[in-house]
């Protein structure tokens, strides 16, 4: 078993589905080159047929991916940005997630896509900094958002030979993450979750690189004798209530912590989950760590405090045991 970094696990999943299947092919900005460092030497190994680069029309190529993948074939696609998102709603919310439904069943859409580097926190000022998978989550399509190399390697894979589309945000502050990724053959199935780090006090469901912060912060926590259980949710949709609601049972308490915008996000779903069916397990209000509903300052130090990280979950919990010790 390797030990390997997150962008390597990306690229590996992608290598050994295209050596799986002659299918599957990357499309997208500068892929040949590997601007994004996942797809560095593929075009040599595969190819300019299965490594394309497109020009500048996220829409285009987009719509390129829907087409192929009604065809049959297994499209990759790599959008570097998250906001970029904006521009392929069109294709990939109104053709990609409805046209299974509207050729009643007639056609599959196996169309993957790859947000790189997603997220904040590079300076990469407002147009450049938003969180989207709430978007996406809220038409009803698949999206994956993996904390560690180990689960970007299976989720990844998976989604590749998921015959619906399925849209992978790959956190920036995840990249250099490393952690151990077994040589042999897996996939991990979409919507089970994952439970992090185990406890009795207090359950934090994160989301992304903020599942690793959780994790510091619980580890952190525990040489004061709090007990934090980390529950990663791996895919937002479809959803794993059910890890959630049995942690949430067993503690009591309930912080989720997501790089949404607060409002309509994919915390507040969460919390009105938890609410509806295990409202007589908590003990107290349910907690949000979110973004404000603000644009992400260019500001290095100003783009800091309006993201949600590390402080913010700690103080959040130690709320949660005050109000505990208190009651």
């Amino acid at each position: 078993m390797a030990k390997i970094r997150y962008i390597q696990a990306v690229e590996a999943a992608m290598r050994e589905e295209m050596d799986r299947d002659p299918n599957v092919f990357v499309m997208g900005l500068d892929v040949e080159a590997g601007m994004s460092g996942t797809t560095v030497g593929m075009v040599k190994d595969y190819g300019k047929k299965r490594v394309i680069d497109t020009p500048l029309s996220e829409l285009g190529y987009t719509g390129l991916g829907v087409g192929a993948a009604m065809a049959g074939l297994r499209p990759i696609i790599e959008n570097d940005i998250n906001s970029l998102q904006y521009l392929t709603m069109e294709q990939l919310v109104n053709q990609a997630g409805k046209l299974r439904y509207m050729t009643g069943g007639q056609v599959n859409i196996p169309l993957t896509v790859r947000i790189v580097a997603s997220g904040g926190g590079g300076g990469m000022a407002a147009q450049h900094s938003d969180s989207t998978y709430a978007q996406l989550i809220h038409m009803g399509m698949k999206v994956v958002v993996p904390a560690t190399p180990y689960d970007a390697k299976g989720l990844i894979k998976q989604a590749i030979r998921e015959d619906d589309p399925v849209v992978i945000y790959e956190p920036g502050a995840c990249y250099g993450v490393r952690g151990e990724v077994p040589d042999e053959e897996y996939t991990i199935p979409l919507g089970e979750a994952d439970i992090k780090h185990e406890g009795t006090d207090v359950t934090v469901v994160a989301v992304g690189h903020l599942v690793n912060e959780a994790v510091k912060v619980a580890k952190n926590l525990e040489k004061e004798g709090i007990s934090v259980e980390v529950v990663d949710p791996r895919t937002l949709f479809p959803l794993d209530t059910d890890t959630i609601l049995k942690s949430v049972e067993k503690t009591g308490h309930l912080v989720v912590v997501d790089d949404g915008y607060r409002f309509c996000s994919f915390a507040s779903e969460v919390a009105a989950i938890v609410a509806d069916e295990a409202f007589e397990s908590l003990k107290a209000p349910i907690k949000r760590v979110t973004r404000p509903q603000v644009p992400v300052p260019y500001s290095k130090v100003i783009e800091m405090s309006v993201l949600p990280g590390k402080d913010q979950i700690q103080s959040t919990i130690l709320s949660l045991i005050k109000q505990k010790q208190n009651g």
